[in-house]
Formats: structure tokens, sequence, C-alpha cells
């Protein structure tokens, strides 16, 4: 699962994708210093992991990972393939979320491709060159559908509707996330399309220092604009959390962040909440050799949880036993766990909660 970070040039991208991920993308004062998107593999921060480090003393432990994509910067003209448009929108429908990235800081010595800073403008250019770039793939798919429903087809009449539905809200300005369509008639004719605009969306306001903690005005025009949205909006001080990420001393970062009112990175929070809008979550593994967090999709089955392990896993599943965290905690082991009556053995139909331990028992 990948989430894309976009947003026009000069917004503080690529400095967030190397305070993200450490991969030290270039980053510079002029437009287009990306061009081929970077791609990190970001360790999901969880206090969970740590704990049953604690308790268990494995030999390893693997944490659950978010792909983070630094896509270019996009422009005016971009769906009619201005400049790279075309390879920078193809990045973005890739991508399974977007990080929306808008400079909500005055900062003379850093340009801005259309002169002044004004976060709304920013978003409207990039919304409606996503847009565009939807609505010509509705109009493509229209004009074959349309022909077929002419033939008093059925199935591609009902699509026609779909279709039309959703050409009338991208030309009013409405991205397809957005627009009333049945959850059925969602998984029927919009999913097998991949609009870009139907892809979940988190506003990254990119704030000066003094901003890092409460925002400012220009986070408060974001929040206000997108609260019909259904969209997380986060604040982060990218370019002064990027120096930090750059102090080796653990103790050090930590005094830095104390002193911008932070008791964690920004960019923590930030991972955590692209691993939740990709609709993943965890499950945990706790063993001698290893305890490992388990990356699944909400709503997966035990079967579709031992799938992740190996295919065989669920090809083959029996049962699963399950401790839920909290019981693993309080009680420190797994055997005590078992004492107290606190494990559970579920089949085929149990739906995985966030944070059970798990172990499976499978026959292929």
């Amino acid at each position: 699962m990948k989430a894309g970070i976009v947003g026009l040039p000069n917004v503080g991208k690529s400095t967030l994708f190397n305070c993200l991920s450490n991969a030290k993308a270039q980053s510079a004062n002029f437009p287009f210093c990306t061009i081929e998107p970077n791609i990190g593999v970001v360790n999901v921060p969880d206090p969970r992991l740590e704990k049953l480090e604690e308790l268990v003393n494995p030999e390893r432990v693997v944490p659950a990972t978010v792909d983070i994509v630094d896509i270019a910067g996009l422009v005016k003209g971009a769906s009619k393939g201005e400049a790279l448009a075309n390879q920078f929108l193809g990045n973005i429908r890739e991508t399974d979320a977007i990080l929306h990235v808008l400079r909500c800081f005055d900062n003379e010595n850093i340009v801005h491709v259309d002169g002044s800073v004004d976060p709304i403008r920013d978003k409207e250019t990039i919304d409606i060159e996503l847009q565009l770039k939807d609505l010509d793939t509705v109009d493509k798919k229209l004009e074959k559908v349309k022909r077929t429903a002419r033939t008093g087809n059925k199935e591609a009449q009902a699509e026609e509707v779909i279709l039309l539905k959703l050409k009338e809200g991208l030309e009013a300005g409405i991205s397809v996330r957005a627009i009333d369509i049945s959850d059925d008639d969602r998984t029927e004719y919009v999913k097998p399309l991949q609009f870009i605009t139907d892809k979940p969306v988190m506003y990254v306001c990119n704030v000066d220092e003094n901003s890092a903690v409460d925002g400012n005005a220009y986070v408060d025009l974001v929040r206000e604009n997108v609260k019909d949205e259904n969209a997380e909006v986060l604040v982060l001080a990218v370019g002064t959390e990027a120096d930090i990420t750059e102090l080796d001393d653990y103790e050090e970062r930590q005094m830095f962040l104390a002193d911008i009112g932070l008791d964690e990175p920004g960019s923590a929070k930030l991972i955590r909440s692209a691993y939740k809008l990709l609709n993943q979550q965890t499950y945990f593994t706790a063993g001698v050799k290893e305890v490992r967090a388990w990356t699944i999709t909400i709503g997966s089955t035990g079967p579709q949880a031992a799938g992740v392990i190996h295919t065989d896993f669920e090809k083959g599943f029996i049962r699963a036993e399950v401790i839920k965290y909290n019981d693993f905690v309080e009680y420190g082991s797994e055997a005590k766990v078992k004492e107290a009556g606190k494990l559970s053995v579920e089949g085929k139909g149990y739906i995985v909660n966030d944070g059970d331990v798990m172990h499976f028992l499978f026959n292929v």
C-alpha cells in the first residue's frame, strides 16, 4: 500500500519525505526539483510493539511499514499535459491514498510558484487538475458505454447513469470521493476506473516552528474549507522536524521537540494517520524468535490475516488462538493469559481486531 505526497512545487513535499523516511531525497528552492518519484518504506510508530518486545524479549522485532511516495509538484495545466504532468499524474494514480501538502507559512526566501502564500488557492489548483484528469477518464469511458447502451444492454445503461452522475459532479468541481453514489455502484463502476480524486486524502499543513502545536490563520482557513470533505487536517512544521531528525542523539531530539511544544514528532502522527487513511490495521505475533506487527485491511477475517504471513496459512487455516493486547500486557505472558482463561480460539469467520496477538493453526 502506498501513500503519495502531492502538492504544488516548493511547498515542502520532498522535505516532508526526507523527514518521514530519512531517504534524503533532493530538496531545493526551485520548482520541479523532484522528477522521478522517490519511494521510502517507513516504519509505523507503535508503542504496543515496544511493550511486547519488553515482555517477550525476542531475538528481533519487525514493525509494520507504509510506502511513502514523493511525487513531483503539479501546476496549472497539468491535466492538459503541461510540463511533466502526464508522468506526475500517472505516479499519483498508482498510489492508494494522497497526502496533500499545503504551504501555510510565510518566508520571503522561499519562492512560491504563484507569487504569494494562499493554501486555499493552492488546494483548488491541485483539485481542479486532478478533477479534470478524472473527467477525461469519464468522457472516454462514457463514449464506449453509450454505444453499448444504445443496443439495449441493461448493464451498459446502468453504468451510463453512474458515469453521467460522475461527469456532472466533476464538472461542478466535486471530487469523485465526495459524489453521492451507493457502495455497490462504487464497487461495480467507480473503483475499476481508478479515479485519482476517489482516493482518500489527508491535508498536511506545512507551518513555521511557532505554529507547530496550534496552527495559524492559514491552517484555520484550510480546516474551514475542507470541513465537508471528511478529510483529516494535520499540522506539521516540516522544516523544523527535518532539522530535528538530523540530530543523532535521541535525548537531544526530544529536547528540541519539547522546546516547540511537542511530546513526539509530528511525522510519527502523520505516519500513523497515513496507515489508517490506507484502511490498514495491525495484528501481532509474539514469540522468542520474533515479535512482529503484521499489516491487514480493516475487516479482515482470521484466514485473510494468516495469509499475509504465507498463502499456505490461509489455504489450510484451521483456527486462530487470539489474545487481546491489553490482556497480554496485564498478565505479562502467553502462559499466564492461558492460565487466566483469556485466550480465545477463533474460526474462519473471526474478524481480526486491531492489536490482536495471534497464533495460527493450519494444515496444507
